[in-house]
């Protein structure tokens, strides 16, 4: 058999084609970028976000004396029991007897001024009629009578007054409760509106959360919320109901948020944590490893046919481990890479670890 020989011109044609035929091998046979990825859920994480509080009473109360003077005598101490109209306390001020007995002194006199006037009053109608005392005379004695009437309720609103001054110098118990804290000693001064004695009633509880705007807008008096404490976070929740929602003044401000709570176990002072779910949101959540910051802004790696491809995606909100984003090119239950992000560009075959 002779030996095919081809001119120079026909191999420099044929040399590119066997190079490339060489070349040609399967995407198959490339090696692949090993990563993780999570799925993509719809809407966010049902786990609440939790703020602190102390549980406290819901019937309360700092007692003050509305006189001042130095505290004679307290006939409880912490952790007593009391009534309502228990007396607790007596408040010893050397003005309040004496002006009480003076406005009682006026008031005697002023009733028999008054009482002076109206016979003088009433014996000049027939004088009158006599032709001895003139219509005028009659006028002055009148007027007179009803001046002297008016100091008389004018002496009597002052005692009054003198009187509830001395009834304030005893501290009595609002409603049945127990002794919270005592604030004053027997012997001490007392200015007025200062408290000295604070109690409170075992029946009900509350707590006292402050929460953002975001999540103000989700909650509604009477709304159910779980409770938990802070002892024992593993434990099944408490429920509590919303019972108050303030008001802010100023952007930015935290909103005060009051939850009762019915519980036996329950004491003031115990530290508990209220659940507080995230309003709904038209987003997708994912893990916030899987986001990449680039110069085009927020995106990820989208796995398809074991291919990574990045896809630009908004950013809405963190929430935990997880981050909410809007994007067109997501949608529920894609996968996204969240481990081995460094080694991976647009494009890549990957490895899927378990």
């Amino acid at each position: 058999m002779r030996n095919l020989i081809l001119p120079w011109p026909v191999l420099a044609l044929l040399l590119p084609v066997v190079w490339l035929s060489g070349c040609d091998s399967s995407d198959e046979d490339l090696p692949r970028v090993t990563v993780r990825v999570a799925e993509v859920s719809a809407g966010e994480a049902s786990e609440p976000l939790r703020f602190a509080g102390v549980v406290r009473s819901r019937q309360r109360a700092e007692l003050t004396f509305q006189v001042s003077g130095t505290l004679q005598q307290r006939l409880v101490e912490i952790g007593d029991p009391v009534k309502a109209g228990d007396l607790l306390a007596r408040l010893q001020n050397p003005q309040l007897l004496p002006a009480r007995d003076s406005a009682r002194a006026r008031l005697r006199e002023a009733e028999a001024q008054a009482k002076q006037a109206e016979q003088e009053y009433q014996r000049g109608l027939p004088l009158r009629e006599r032709g001895v005392l003139s219509e005028q005379n009659i006028e002055q004695l009148q007027a007179r009578r009803d001046s002297l009437l008016a100091a008389v309720d004018t002496a009597r609103a002052a005692l009054a007054e003198a009187e509830q001054l001395v009834r304030e110098g005893e501290l009595r118990a609002p409603f049945a409760g127990v002794v919270e804290a005592v604030l004053a000693e027997p012997g001490e001064f007392v200015a007025a509106g200062i408290p000295v004695m604070r109690i409170s009633s075992p029946q009900g509880f509350e707590v006292e959360v402050r929460v953002p705007e975001a999540l103000r807008g989700g909650i509604e008096p009477g709304q159910s919320l779980p409770v938990w404490r802070v002892m024992d976070r593993d434990a099944a929740p408490l429920t509590g109901q919303v019972s108050e929602i303030g008001q802010g003044s100023r952007r930015g401000e935290l909103y005060p948020l009051v939850v009762s709570l019915e519980d036996g176990e329950l004491v003031p002072g115990m530290a508990v944590e209220v659940g507080i779910l995230r309003p709904a949101m038209d987003a997708l959540t994912l893990p916030v490893l899987a986001v990449v910051r680039t110069a085009e802004g927020a995106s990820v790696y989208l796995v398809r046919d074991d291919t990574a491809r990045r896809v630009p995606v908004n950013v809405v909100q963190l929430a935990g481990e997880q981050v909410l984003v809007r994007s067109d090119a997501l949608s529920a239950g894609d996968q996204v890479v969240y481990a081995g992000l460094s080694r991976l560009a647009d494009g890549d075959r990957v490895e899927i670890l378990p």
